[in-house]
């Protein structure tokens, strides 16, 4: 897990994998099971304040994130050292975890909640033997499953930029962090909002909102806007065309239409992504097979 002290790199670049990301976890666990997490861990129960035994505090804020994980027989034990990393945990049978702090969390004790949340989800996986192939998209999976079971606010509560400092930990950007969390919020009417200490923090959530709502406009949701509509009109007339032998998708929308009649149309869900195949006939509610959620559609 990434620490302080190099550039942080903003905007979206990872997003097909987060997208992927969700779709993993709902397929893996189920829409009964991922409903099981719509209370994200308090703020409460993983403050941290310079009062408490550092090992003491750190084991009950592990223990908490255990709590809201379900992983009722998992014993995590937690230690420092200096390393070039945030954290790190030895994945073992169990039920017994390791986990190394980096040593500055022993003056940074806010932060050892964020750190704590990574690694625990690490456990939490590993137990699932749910991963992504390389490095680098296991630990963007990681991330966004922390974010989507309600202990990654944390995370991005972690992003501070303050003058020449700076820190982020995570690998996701601090948008895309704000982005799943908005996925969540708005799966499961929950608001993160209050819980933001980093003003830095906050607005990387509200850019990570709007970019969500994004997904809810696209075609042939009922609730695109008018250009896309148009350009999705354009597609659509030029699928009807049976001199076309392919069926043409729309510009960064996500749809294609599939033939031959009576025409179809797939789409990935807003909430989850996993595609969705509906007819082309006007307005229509679809549901999505994975989670559930109710669609409005103009197709």
């Amino acid at each position: 897990m990434t620490t302080g002290g190099s550039e942080i790199e903003h905007g979206y670049p990872h997003i097909d994998t987060v997208r992927s990301a969700v779709t993993a976890l709902f397929k893996r666990l189920s829409y009964d099971t991922v409903s099981t997490f719509a209370t994200s861990v308090l703020p409460v129960d993983v403050a941290f304040d310079d009062t408490e035994d550092l090992h003491l505090g750190a084991q009950r804020i592990a223990r908490a994130l255990v709590r809201q994980l379900h992983l009722p027989d998992a014993r995590m034990v937690v230690t420092f050292r200096e390393m070039e990393h945030a954290a790190n945990v030895e994945l073992t049978a169990g039920p017994e975890y390791f986990i190394e702090l980096n040593d500055r969390f022993r003056k940074h004790r806010k932060d050892i909640g964020a750190a704590l949340a990574h690694e625990v989800m690490h456990v939490y996986l590993h137990r699932l033997d749910l991963s992504f192939p390389g490095t680098r998209d296991n630990e963007i999976l990681t991330d966004t499953a922390t974010t989507y079971l309600g202990t990654g606010w944390l995370l991005l509560d972690a992003y501070r930029e303050h003058g020449p400092f700076s820190q982020k930990l995570g690998y996701l950007t601090p948008e895309e962090f704000g982005y799943v969390l908005a996925k969540r919020a708005e799966f499961f009417g929950e608001d993160p909002g209050p819980w933001f200490t980093s003003p830095q923090a906050y607005d990387a959530y509200t850019a990570g909102v709007e970019r969500a709502r994004q997904d809810a406009r696209r075609p042939p949701l009922a609730a695109a806007g008018w250009a896309a509509r148009l350009r999705y009109a354009k597609d659509r007339r030029t699928a009807q065309d049976p001199r076309r032998s392919q069926r043409p998708a729309g510009p960064g929308d996500g749809y294609v239409f599939e033939g031959p009649s009576p025409l179809r149309v797939s789409f990935p869900c807003p909430a989850c992504h996993q595609r969705i195949r509906v007819p082309v006939r006007g307005r229509l509610q679809a549901r999505c097979g994975l989670c559930k959620t109710l669609l409005d559609c103009d197709t």
